[in-house]
Formats: C-alpha cells, sequence, structure tokens
C-alpha cells in the first residue's frame, strides 16, 4: 500500500546553518535534535566541493628536471613532497621545470574525471623509467577545464602542505528535511537555525542567533528610478523594489557556488545565483529584471485578459488565466507569472548592465492556484504558496542588493520602493495553564513554559495566575490558536520528555453494525486465502475514464483546485487505482499478487453526487511463493471464481445464477446474480488496458457491489463441537447405476437413509466402458461412519450399509457390482 503525504524534501546545508548558529556538534547528533523538533531528517549526506577532497595531493617541488632517455616529449623529475627522501615521477606537461612548486598527487590517491568516473594512482614505469605518483593539472584535480601544462602553486607554500588547504576545498553534511506544509517558518537556513537554537535551549545551550547585517545598505546616488504600481492590494499585500545599475553579469563566487552545489542547484551567474541564495538563506523569493526591458520605467504589477499569451523561461508558450497576478511594465506587456515563473524576455542576460530587483509578499491562495494552473512547482511558488514572512521582504532585499554590489560591481540607483498599505500586525493568543496540561497530559513547569517560548520568538505579553497573554510573531502562521502553542511547547519541551503509563485502560465495545460484522468476515476469509488488503486514493487522473466504455466522462466529480493532473477527478472506478498498485508491485519484481480492497466510487448524475461501495479483488501470477515443496500453480479463472463463490458462500449466499459479464474491461468474464441482483463482475482484464500500466502478465478482477451484497447475505452461523474421542469407520460401494443419475441425488438419499451415524458421502471413482451395459455407468461411492458416544461394532455398521444399499436399489435400481 501507497500512502501519499503533502510533504516536500528540503536540503539544508550545515556549513551553511554554521553561519547562523555556531554549533560544534556532530551533522548526526544536529539531525536527531531536528528531528524531535518536528522537522524530520530522512537522511545526511556528505558532500565535497571536489570529489574525494584531493586526500592524498600535496604541494610538492621540482628539484631537477631532465628530458626522459626513451621519450622526447616527457620529463623525469625529482620532487620533494615534505615527507623526506625526494621521488621520481614522469611527467608529460611542456611546461614542468625546476624550482617549481606544483600539486602532487601521491601513490594510492583517488582522482576523479568530470563524470565522477574515478582512478587510482599506482607506482609503474613510464618507457622504462619509475614514476611514483602524479603531477597534476588543474582538470585533472576538478579545480578548472585546462589541460595545457600543469598547474603552478605560489613558491611560498611549503612542500608537503595538503591540497585541500591550498584551494580551500570544503567537506559539507546536506540534511533532507521532509517538511510539512504548516512548518512556512523553516523553509530556509536560517528558519531551521531558528528552531535549532530553541531544541539546544532546552538542553542549556545558548547560541547566539547570527542573522546577515545590511548595516551597509545605503544609496549614494540616484540616477536609476522605476516606480511601482499594484492595482489590488489583496493579490500584493506587499511590494518591494530597488534599481541596481552598472552590474557586471559573470560566475559568482566560489563559496556562493559551493553553498548553492551542496543543496543541489546549479549556478547560473551571480545575479540568478545571488537571487537563490538569498531565498535558500532567508526564504524569501526574489526576482530580478533587466531593467532596459522594462518599457516606462514603471512595473505594474495586475492580472491580464482570460487567454493571455505568454512565454516563460522554459520557452514555453502558456494561456494566461484572468486570476493570474502577473509583473508588467507601464504597456501592460508581461514580464513575469508574480511568485511562480519568470519571462524569456525580461530576464538577466550576460549583457544586462542595469536590474529591477523584486522581492514581494503575494496571495498564496492565488500564487498557488497559478502554479498548479500552469504545472509549475519553482522553489518560489512553494514558498509563497505556504505563507512567508511579510516582514522580511525589504530586509531581504537589502540583503540581495548589498551582494550584487559587492559580487557584480553594482551601484544602487534608487531608494527602495516600498508599496505595504497594510501592515500586518503579530498574533494575539491566550495560553491558559490548565488546558495546557489537559492537551499535554502532563504538568511541565510554568518557568519551562516561558523559557520555551521566548526561544521561539513569542512574546509574553501579560501573565496571570491563569496563564500568559502572549504575542506571535507574524512570520508564524501556523500558530494562531491556543491549541497551536501547545503543540509548539511540546515538540521544543521533546515528545520523548513526555512521561506516559504502562498500564492501558479500556472498555469493551460490541459492534451490532451488520455492515462492519459482514466486512469483517469476508476481509477475515481473503486474508486467510493469502490475499492482502490495499487502500488507494479516491483521486485519480481524468484520461482512465477513456479506457473504457463503461464510464462516462459526463459524470466525473472534478476537484476545483487539484493537486496535480493525476489527481484531477474522483474515481468512477476502484480498477484503475488498483491497477496502479498491481503495476507498482510487478515493477518491483513481486509477481504473485492477491489484492483486494473496500472502496468507494463517486459519480455525478446532473446536479446529484452519488457514492457506491464495493469490494474488488486483483489475482495474478502463482498461487502460491515459488518452493521446492510444491509444485507451481498459476492462479487462473476458475481459482478467482472458486475463491468469489466461496466468500459468497460464507455469507450466506447460494444458489447463483451465471450470465456473461456486459463489462468491456474483460477479455472473457461472467456476472454472478441472485434471482435479478447482480453481486460481482469477474474476469481477466483487457490486455489494451494492462497495456497502459506496463503490466504483461494476465491480471484477473473481480468487482462485487457491496449494497447489493448487503441486501441479501444471511447470517451463516458456524459450530464448533469438541474432537471426537470415538473412531470413524469407512465403507464402500461400487454401484452400477444408469447415466440419468447424479451423485447429488445418491449422497441425498444416503443421508435420509441415516441421519444419525453417517458423516460423509464421497464419490472418488466414475467409470463409463465398454465393459459396462449401454446406459449405464459406476460410482464408487465411499462412506464415513462415527458415533460420538462409542466405539461402532462390525454388526451396527453391516446393518446400516445394508440399509444404504437397499436404499439405492429401491429408489435408483442400482446393482451392487
Amino acid at each position: 500500500m501507497q500512502l501519499k503525504f503533502d510533504k516536500r524534501n528540503m536540503k539544508i546545508s550545515y556549513n551553511w546553518l554554521q553561519q547562523f548558529l555556531q554549533i560544534d556538534w556532530e551533522a548526526e547528533k544536529a539531525g536527531e535534535l531536528l528531528t524531535d523538533l518536528g522537522l524530520e531528517v530522512e537522511g545526511i549526506e556528505t558532500k565535497e566541493s571536489i570529489k574525494g577532497s584531493l586526500a592524498g595531493v600535496v604541494v610538492g617541488e621540482v628539484l631537477t628536471c631532465i628530458q626522459h632517455p626513451n621519450a622526447d616529449r616527457l620529463k623525469v623529475t625529482t620532487v620533494d613532497l615534505g615527507t623526506g627522501a625526494p621521488v621520481q615521477i614522469v611527467c608529460g606537461a611542456p611546461n614542468v621545470a625546476a624550482g617549481q612548486k606544483v600539486p602532487v598527487a601521491t601513490i594510492g590517491t583517488m582522482l576523479y574525471d568530470e563524470n565522477g568516473e574515478g582512478f587510482k594512482i599506482k607506482k609503474g614505469k613510464i618507457r622504462g623509467e619509475e614514476s611514483h605518483g602524479m603531477i597534476c593539472a588543474e582538470d585533472e584535480l576538478g579545480l578548472g577545464k585546462g589541460h595545457d601544462g600543469i598547474m603552478i602553486l605560489d613558491n611560498a607554500l611549503e612542500s608537503g602542505t595538503p591540497a585541500a588547504e591550498v584551494f580551500n576545498i570544503e567537506t559539507d553534511y546536506v540534511f533532507e528535511i521532509g517538511l510539512t506544509p504548516n512548518r512556512a517558518d523553516a523553509m530556509s537556513h536560517f528558519g531551521v537555525a531558528r528552531d535549532l537554537r530553541a531544541g539546544l535551549m532546552q538542553q542549556d545551550i545558548n547560541l547566539e542567533l547570527i542573522s546577515p547585517s545590511v548595516s551597509d545598505f545605503h544609496v549614494d546616488e540616484r540616477k536609476l528610478k522605476i516606480d511601482v504600481e499594484v492595482e489590488d492590494k489583496d493579490l500584493a499585500p506587499r511590494y518591494c523594489g530597488i534599481s541596481i545599475t552598472d552590474v557586471e553579469v559573470k560566475e559568482s563566487p566560489e563559496w556562493i557556488q559551493n553553498r548553492l552545489k551542496a543543496i543541489g542547484l546549479t549556478p547560473k551567474n551571480n545575479i540568478v545565483d545571488i537571487t537563490n541564495y538569498v531565498l535558500h538563506e532567508l526564504g524569501q523569493p526574489l526576482h530580478a529584471f533587466d531593467a532596459s526591458k522594462i518599457k516606462g520605467n514603471k512595473v505594474v504589477v495586475k492580472t491580464l485578459a482570460e487567454g493571455t499569451k505568454f512565454t516563460t523561461l522554459d520557452e514555453v508558450e502558456r494561456n494566461l488565466s484572468a486570476d493570474d497576478v502577473m509583473i508588467c511594465d507601464a504597456e501592460s506587456n508581461p514580464l513575469c507569472i508574480a511568485g511562480v515563473f519568470g519571462g524569456i524576455n525580461s530576464g538577466v542576460t550576460e549583457n544586462t548592465t542595469n536590474i529591477f530587483l523584486e522581492s514581494a509578499y503575494f496571495n498564496p491562495v492565488s500564487i498557488r492556484k497559478s502554479a498548479k494552473r500552469h504545472a509549475l512547482n519553482t522553489d518560489a511558488s512553494f514558498r509563497f504558496e505556504r505563507g512567508i514572512d511579510i516582514n522580511l521582504t525589504k530586509y531581504a532585499l537589502k540583503r540581495a542588493a548589498l551582494l550584487i554590489e559587492e559580487y557584480a560591481g553594482g551601484t544602487l540607483a534608487s531608494d527602495i520602493m516600498d508599496f505595504y498599505p497594510e501592515r500586518k500586525e503579530d498574533f494575539e493568543v491566550f495560553l491558559s495553564f490548565e488546558n495546557a496540561y489537559k492537551l499535554i497530559g502532563q504538568e511541565i513547569p510554568r518557568e519551562t513554559i516561558k523559557k520555551i517560548l521566548a526561544s521561539l520568538d513569542i512574546r509574553i505579553n501579560s501573565v496571570t495566575e491563569a496563564g500568559l497573554g502572549l504575542v506571535v510573531p507574524s512570520y508564524r502562521v501556523d500558530v494562531q490558536r491556543e491549541a497551536d502553542i501547545i503543540e509548539e511547547i511540546l515538540r521544543v519541551y521533546g515528545y520523548n520528555n513526555i512521561e506516559f503509563s504502562h498500564k492501558l485502560n479500556t472498555s469493551i465495545s460490541f459492534d451490532s453494525n451488520k455492515e462492519t460484522k459482514i466486512e469483517n468476515i469476508v476481509a477475515n476469509q481473503l486474508t486467510s486465502l493469502g490475499f492482502n488488503e490495499t487502500m488507494a486514493n479516491s483521486l485519480t487522473k481524468e484520461d482512465y475514464i477513456g479506457l473504457t466504455k463503461n464510464l462516462n466522462p459526463e459524470n466525473n466529480v472534478a476537484m476545483l483546485n487539484p493537486l496535480s493532473s493525476d489527481l484531477k477527478v474522483m474515481r468512477q472506478s476502484l480498477l484503475f487505482s488498483g491497477l496502479e498498485s498491481v503495476a507498482y508491485n510487478i515493477n518491483r519484481k513481486n509477481n504473485a499478487l492477491k489484492f483486494y480492497e473496500f472502496g468507494k466510487t463517486y459519480h455525478k448524475y446532473n446536479d446529484k453526487y452519488q457514492e457506491d461501495k464495493h469490494l474488488i479483488l486483483f489475482v495474478t501470477g502463482n498461487r502460491t511463493k515459488d518452493s521446492w515443496k510444491v509444485a507451481t500453480q498459476t492462479s487462473d479463472f476458475f481459482y478467482t471464481k472458486g475463491v468469489i463463490v466461496s466468500l459468497l458462500e460464507r455469507i450466506g449466499i447460494n444458489n447463483l445464477k451465471t450470465t456473461p459479464t456486459k463489462s468491456d474491461v474483460f477479455t472473457e468474464g461472467i456476472t454472478l446474480s441472485l434471482g435479478k441482483i447482480k453481486l460481482v463482475d469477474f474476469g481477466v482484464i483487457k490486455r489494451s488496458i494492462l497495456k497502459e500500466f506496463g503490466i504483461k502478465q494476465e491480471v484477473l478482477f473481480a468487482d462485487f457491489n457491496w449494497e447489493n451484497m448487503l441486501k441479501v447475505c444471511g447470517t451463516k452461523n458456524i459450530k464448533v463441537a469438541d474432537l471426537p474421542k470415538f473412531p470413524t469407520v469407512k465403507r464402500d460401494l461400487a454401484l452400477l447405476i444408469d447415466n440419468k443419475v447424479t451423485f447429488k441425488e445418491i449422497y441425498n438419499l444416503a443421508n435420509q437413509s441415516e441421519k444419525n451415524l453417517l458423516k460423509e458421502v464421497d464419490l472418488f471413482d466414475v467409470y463409463e466402458g465398454d465393459k459396462l451395459p449401454e446406459g449405464k455407468k459406476s460410482y464408487a461411492v465411499s462412506f464415513v461412519l462415527q458415533d460420538a458416544n462409542k466405539t461402532l461394532e462390525d454388526k451396527q455398521i453391516d446393518k446400516i450399509m445394508q440399509k444404504l444399499q437397499a436404499t439405492f436399489e429401491k429408489n435408483l435400481e442400482a446393482v451392487l457390482r
């Protein structure tokens, strides 16, 4: 069974985190604390700015360099590695010379190419001369692409110095955090550091939370003003922007590139990288426009007419909705889908010299709808749709502007344009001590509660005997009720610190509901037959309807705001979601499957909605797991029919009528009914349907109408008796009878003749051949006799068998052979 949670994994660099919080813990220990705080660390990955971290590469001094005696293009050098005796290395670089300081890969060092493939440095002979290492070019170390010659290092470096120290190679640990949707405050390194500090304070470790300084922000010359107009303040409650001139678009500094690479981002250029850096640092999305593309030197935040064409950065032309918030210029030309994705004609290029930098807060609902509408899931939309800190907008803009000024040579050319008509205030909540104790189940000291709240930046406004008047910072959009406050206290205090009783008190309840009782009987029987219960999502793909003519697209119950195209409508059949589970298992080499599911289908008929409950079965592959003890048997049509019939009989449904099925999902199938009430359709699923799911083996499917089954099912009780103390006796009769006589007649007559001691009647052989009279056949029938109170004697047994024989002779004209 697959479960899908609305959760997104976020990568957090530990080195980056330590810029805000100078913690010296091992990464694993910090990860455990983050998990305890509710930021579940699902994995920790080691990241190196250069693969292998240049381990084994040291600075060497070339002492001598002579021509190789057996090769014109090779040199034989002796190199001091700072270990005492120099080593001999054969080198083919044209620029190698005595007196140089060079990087040397020593014996045993692993070097990696641009594809990550490694090779080991070994001692060897090159054209007859021994070589004990390799003098490296920059591409061989992963420090660049140059291969014209070896790298020449600063002569001031000492021989034997590790190359990792010379080139500032960085090893990082990256946390993979499964972030739940409510934790918008933790969508950045700063936010995670803030939470980590709160956890550390509970352990009496008080560390300063270091925020990036913007004190150097000032504008000397205002030479490029770009005005801002917001047409609907509800769609953009805050919008900030600044103009920056004379920028040089080039590569980012190495430290920014390393930070972005560590969390899986590919560096583009200094402007784009700085906006991405600040987004992941502070959680505030930014966007840089080429100022020369903004006509009229004015930015207008507005919506455009339905169907307006707009080409995004991925070169896809999109039809805009009238509800999409757009960033436009003075002539209403669209530049960007606000908070989602930029336009292809307004972005920063290598020729850009002036930019307009945007930092805004957009309506979360509007951004989410636009992102889903255009199937765009970006880092910016992920944050906007969950709700960022509106009061961080201007600060983040200053932070990015200062970085652009420093690393792109830009000049701040305007004051910050800040549209913020209605300031968002912090939330006020009252916390009752009594309610906190009731909800937590344990009394936490009041001073501890105050300490936790302070660590979470939740200010105490008033203190009474009953509780605390609190002010919650605006960035905690998920903490607006008393229950939210208590949850915050509990997660920081630590769920593991809550004591619990080892005694479980409960009361016995008897469920008299018929449906529940029948469902449990059916589920128990299927489980005993080796079936596994599944539970699929009620939301599914709209396209599945086209695989059968039995379903009508007009009867779909469509989502107004679907999470994705795969979850666009509610299912009209359990078949397709079940086949997804079958395919998922087969793709993982689990080919022998028996599934069942209780679930509902959803339909819209005119203006009315209808839900129908079903039980479905899937059977495919072998009946049992492969074993040397048991011969392999494939699950087939008749095996599945046996399961279905036994299931119906178990709940008291007999005398079934069989007719060909009308469903077009089967290549062959039947319908089982009781009178005119249809109970189940089952058969072999069409290969054309299986092909849509990548399934190549035969799959049998049964669809029970659960409501009809409940109408006609009985209450077949199971009787439990003691094991008999006295032995059974078995006797056989070979009867010559007419061809028209059935075993059922023999069975019924035998039970009528001897009701007390006859326990079983079984047919174990049938013979029809030339040696018998015409129109005759021979039945070999066994009879099992038993008395619960004593051992049967021969006289009593013979009397019963004579009575049975006489009954068959009289009623069936049978002859004993």
